[in-house]
């Protein structure tokens, strides 16, 4: 057996170890999010970390992990005898896949036992064999929304409740929660990120010394994993031994009043929601203390608890880039006149003492927790970036032509009909919650769907409304009470099942789409001063789609072609910080907007056919550039779309429905989509 990539060969990452290391001493800190790109070895430091937790006893024979000296009352295979065999084994490492059924989650009927012993019977799922280990969720934002209420009630509960196929059970489920997720493609819940403890946030090494020593060591791993492992045993041991001991020093570790004064005013100071944050930053301070061989939290511990606790709390809107403040960090801890002995950290006694030792470039105090969203050099004002300078501002004539307002274009263009000088970009006000915007009919069941919250689909996963003999011999989602009772009509003597009697689940959910917005940025937008109301309305339907799990995609028009600003994807605060900087001006090629989405959908079909398109036009229907829109209407025969008319004042040309016409699409005015309630 090919033993797993030693936790202590992983070349960076402090922040990384150290989070995990310390949810390995208390778990009661609630798990480790990792964020980062595509192979920055996320999964590998989170496989690691199983060879490093101490064994525990469990009660012999028992499916559900009871600790033999305190065992669940509630257990279903209990009661346990106290004098009952014990056993030791390592802690679980259970790894949910993002595709996994309910039934495997939670656990149901055990079929074998019902149709042999005619008896219901249970048989546990994943979150029994987590119990007191490890739970582990590779891309966990793209979890489908009926695991995450799942994991959801779990971790706040500490046990899970299974009522299905006539089988009621509850049992113990504590377990310590990892996820890893590239933010690329979205954010998960954030239900789900608030029961995170800590948030790590990695990146791949700049410098070519330590990526050359990553790809040494992983060569030398798959050439020998024995000896590989060997080599790095003792440094694993030695963490291991570290854990075992921090784990039995917690209990005794001193959290002054002044300390927790320092916690409580941190986190008023980033306003965060409710009292979980400050709970947790109390914890990672004691669990940090106890790591460094300290009886009593100090400053410095509650700096670096706060920092790795306090990233996925300050966000006020779930489309806000994550990250701490660290200059608002330092100005809360010394808003304190003096400092006081005990709030320096022992030279031998801080985590910067391990993994990597207090020298080290990898110390957990280098470089920000998250990396910016945007690449740029962490600054969070999302209305600018530092490398990208706005255009200059209009003078002269060109001014005065943009403060009269009556002329359609809002700028002045050059000779040949380009875009000329852009308008400042608008701001966008507080977003609302739109009109839900759906496709309509149910998507095909046998190419199936994305799970999400907007259009209904028939889907793997959702309600069951009936069952139904498999579809061309292929079996989708067993129903098994209508299974067994079809094998009981059948031949009520010898209940057996055959292929006659299966029965497969008809289930009616939600899923999600690609919502594909083509905005109308021309200066006519501009001259109106409406495009602030239209980022409005588009800031909206964005976090409208965040909330219901849709891809994104956003493409412009202005002057004489269309511009794809965001390419279809699931992060959906890329698409705020794109908007945020639209600017307008220029002439209205509307066709180029509608020629630009068809050529995007079409690439999206090839690319995820199962994903159904829903196309939102915003515009007030002019076109004064290109041909003539009507033209366009043919390439986006079959999409379903959705025009926003933009048209304002007490006369209106109706050019938006006419294009809604000839589009086969509903045509929604502006205002309709804020009145919504």
């Amino acid at each position: 057996m090919t033993p797993p990539y030693p936790f202590s060969a992983v070349v960076g990452l402090a922040d990384l170890r150290l989070a995990l290391l310390l949810t390995a001493v208390s778990p009661a800190i609630g798990g480790v999010l990792v964020r980062g790109e595509k192979g920055t070895a996320k999964s590998t430091v989170v496989r690691g970390l199983a060879s490093l937790l101490p064994e525990v006893g469990v009660v012999g024979g028992c499916r559900f992990a009871c600790d033999p000296d305190a065992p669940d009352a509630e257990c279903p295979d209990g009661p346990h005898d106290p004098g009952a065999p014990r056993a030791v084994r390592r802690a679980a490492l259970v790894e949910l896949p993002v595709g996994a059924t309910e039934d495997r989650v939670v656990g149901t009927l055990d079929l074998q036992r019902a149709l042999a012993d005619g008896v219901k019977a249970y048989e546990p799922g994943l979150l029994a064999a987590a119990h007191r280990g490890v739970l582990y969720v590779d891309e966990v934002n793209l979890l489908p929304d009926h695991l995450v209420d799942l994991l959801l009630d779990a971790a706040a509960m500490g046990r899970a409740h299974v009522e299905r196929d006539g089988v009621s059970v509850k049992h113990a489920a504590r377990f310590l929660l990892v996820g890893t997720m590239n933010p690329e493609e979205g954010e998960p819940r954030p239900q789900l990120v608030d029961r995170f403890g800590l948030v790590v946030g990695v990146a791949a090494p700049q410098e070519a010394a330590p990526r050359a020593e990553v790809v040494r060591r992983r060569l030398a791993y798959e050439a020998d994993s024995q000896a590989f492992a060997a080599r790095f045993a003792e440094e694993d041991a030695r963490l291991a031994e570290r854990i075992a001991a921090a784990r039995a020093r917690l209990g005794g570790v001193r959290l002054p009043d002044r300390e927790l004064d320092r916690i409580a005013r941190i986190c008023l100071a980033y306003r965060v929601d409710g009292l979980r944050a400050d709970i947790v930053v109390a914890r990672t301070a004691v669990a940090l203390a106890a790591w460094s061989g300290r009886d009593t939290v100090t400053k410095a511990d509650v700096r670096d608890a706060a920092r790795l606790a306090l990233p996925h709390r300050r966000r006020r809107d779930p489309l806000d880039p994550p990250g701490t403040d660290l200059e608002k960090l330092e100005e809360v801890l010394d808003q304190e006149a003096g400092d006081d002995p005990e709030d320096e950290r022992p030279e031998d006694g801080g985590p910067d003492d391990g993994p990597d030792g207090p020298d080290s470039p990898d110390a957990p105090n280098s470089g920000p927790t998250e990396p910016p969203v945007d690449g740029s050099d962490g600054n969070t004002d999302t209305g600018s970036r530092p490398d990208r300078q706005p255009p200059p501002e209009p003078t002269g004539t060109e001014a005065s032509t943009q403060s009269n307002g009556e002329r359609e274009q809002g700028t002045r263009e050059d000779e040949d009909g380009g875009v000329g000088v852009p308008a400042p970009a608008a701001f966008a006000g507080a977003p609302y919650r739109p009109k839900l915007l759906s496709i309509a009919g149910r998507a095909n069941r046998q190419a199936g769907s994305h799970a999400g919250r907007r259009s209904p689909a028939y889907s793997r996963h959702g309600r069951v409304v009936r069952s139904r003999r498999p579809v061309g011999g292929k079996l989708t989602s067993l129903h098994i009470p209508d299974t067994v009772r079809a094998a009981a009509l059948r031949d009520p003597a010898r209940y057996t099942v055959s292929s006659e009697d299966v029965r497969e689940a008809v289930r009616v959910g939600r899923e999600a789409n690609l919502v594909l917005f083509v905005v109308d940025a021309s200066g006519s937008m501009a001259a109106r001063q409406r495009m602030g109301v239209v980022k409005t309305a588009v800031l909206s339907l964005l976090r409208d789609a965040y909330q219901r799990r849709d891809k994104v995609g956003l493409i412009t028009f202005r002057g004489r072609a269309a511009t794809t600003v965001l390419e279809p994807t699931a992060s959906h605060e890329v698409g705020v910080l794109r908007l945020a900087e639209l600017r307008t001006g220029g002439r209205t090629p509307l066709a180029a907007g509608l020629r630009q989405a068809a050529r995007t959908l079409q690439a999206e079909r090839r690319r995820d056919a199962r994903r159904r398109p829903l196309l939102v036009v915003v515009t007030d229907g002019r076109a004064t550039s290109g041909p003539d829109p009507l033209t366009v209407a043919p390439m986006l025969a079959g999409v379903a779309t959705v025009v926003v008319d933009c048209e304002s004042g007490p006369v209106r040309l109706g050019l938006a429905q006419r294009l809604a016409a000839a589009l086969d699409a509903s045509c929604v005015p502006l205002a309709a989509l804020q009145n919504w309630s």
